[in-house]
């Protein structure tokens, strides 16, 4: 045991690069998550025929298709194809960013459908624009509820983030391998990878509370400090978004 822990100072630096490679997908690949969430949920509730077919295509082909043959497609075949060849983060990246964005789009489009009609008729009463309805009475209260749903997607991408290993990505799985290439104690240190992705993945969670207590309380709904700890669920917040 002291070997593994002499080896693995030893090789802190190149553990640390992996994990900021780790932590670089994770959140590059969320941002172009939550943009094509936003992008394809908005589209599937557009009146044109074409734009609703196209949305729903897309969002179909990525998540019935296998993230690992996406990754691999990317990295082998495309350039075979196109000539252009990405590197091991960037196709992780894309990857992620794609089929979790298919998936996010549905939160998005049933976060938007929710929101009670009679919420869409005063804005009309109103006389605001359709944008203006969507972004300052529609959106507010449909975010709130897409929080929970998208903390979860983000802890699932977090936890898909080994797979660059399979590309040859420099990530915090690649180092953690070669550490227990170098020790041959595979217990501690698949102890130690379990150990840091649940650190990471509850840091997302925190972060998530705080921004769902954020977007409450622009809404003027009640919020306690006890809540950033709590657990939360899509139905407990579809319901709070209710009770206005």
């Amino acid at each position: 045991m002291s070997d593994f822990f002499s080896i693995l100072g030893e090789e802190f630096p190149q553990v640390r690069s992996g994990l900021w490679v780790t932590l670089e997908a994770t959140v590059l690949g969320s941002l172009v998550a939550l943009l094509l969430s936003f992008v394809l949920g908005l589209a599937a509730g557009s009146k044109l025929l074409l734009v609703r077919g196209a949305s729903r295509i897309v969002v179909e082909f990525f998540r019935g298709t296998s993230l690992y043959i996406q990754l691999f497609w990317l990295y082998y075949a495309m350039p075979s194809l196109t000539g252009y060849e990405l590197t091991p983060l960037v196709c992780g990246v894309v990857a992620f960013g794609l089929n979790y964005g298919a998936y996010g789009s549905e939160i998005v489009r049933g976060a938007i459908n929710s929101v009670p009609r009679a919420q869409y008729e005063a804005a009309v009463a109103l006389n605001m624009t359709p944008f203006h309805r969507m972004r300052k009475v529609i959106m507010p209260q449909a975010w709130v509820q897409m929080i929970p749903s998208f903390t979860n997607l983000l802890i699932q991408l977090l936890k898909c983030t080994p797979l660059l290993w399979l590309i040859s990505a420099a990530d915090l799985m690649t180092a953690i391998e070669h550490v227990r290439s170098l020790t041959g104690e595979t217990l501690l240190t698949y102890v130690l990878l379990l150990v840091v992705y649940f650190i990471l993945a509850y840091a997302l969670t925190l972060l998530m509370n705080m921004l769902e207590r954020t977007a409450k309380r622009r809404l003027g709904m009640h919020t306690d400090a006890g809540s950033l700890l709590k657990t939360r669920t899509a139905e407990a917040a579809a319901t709070a978004g209710g009770a206005r």
